[in-house]
C-alpha cells in the first residue's frame, strides 16, 4: 500500500464519518454518477446499498469506479461484501451502524432483506488536497 500515514490520517480526518461523496460507474461507456453517504476507512470507503440497484448492477459488468469528495478524487474496485448481516461483516457492519445513526433507521433501510449489502470501494490510486499539501495516494 502507497498511501503515507499522514496521507491515510487526513483520509480519516475527512471521510472517517458520515460523508456525502459521488460515486461513478459506466454502463457501456456511459457514465452515471450519483451522491452516496460513505464512511473510509485504511484505503476502502463502505456503502449501504441494494443489491439489484443500477450502480450495482453496472458494478457487477465493471468493478472500476471513480469517486470524488471534499477536494478529493481517485478510482477503485467496486466490491460487493453481501449482506449486511451477514456474519463476515459484523465489524464493518457495527461501525456504519454508529457512523450512519442519524438516518440508518428511518425506514429506507430493510436490513431483513438479504439484498441490502455493503458494498466496499477499494481505493486504487487518488489525490487529495489538505490545507494546501497535495497528497498522492496508489494502492
Amino acid at each position: 500500500m502507497k498511501i503515507t500515514e499522514e496521507a491515510n490520517q487526513k483520509m480519516t480526518e475527512r471521510f472517517g464519518k458520515d460523508a456525502v461523496i459521488s460515486l461513478a460507474t459506466a454502463n457501456e461507456n456511459i457514465p452515471y454518477v450519483r451522491y452516496v453517504n460513505a464512511y473510509y476507512e485504511n484505503g476502502a470507503f463502505y456503502i449501504i446499498t441494494h443489491a439489484l440497484s443500477n450502480k450495482m448492477n453496472q458494478i457487477r459488468q465493471n468493478p472500476e469506479v471513480a469517486i470524488a469528495g471534499e477536494w478529493f478524487t481517485a478510482h477503485g474496485k467496486g466490491i460487493n461484501l453481501g449482506y449486511f448481516g451477514k456474519e463476515e461483516n459484523r465489524d464493518i457492519a457495527e461501525k456504519l451502524k454508529k457512523v450512519f445513526a442519524e438516518w440508518i433507521d428511518n425506514g429506507h433501510n430493510d436490513f431483513s432483506d438479504e439484498n441490502t449489502i455493503i458494498l466496499c470501494v477499494k481505493l486504487t490510486e487518488g489525490l487529495l488536497f489538505y490545507h494546501g499539501t497535495r497528497y498522492d495516494i496508489e494502492l
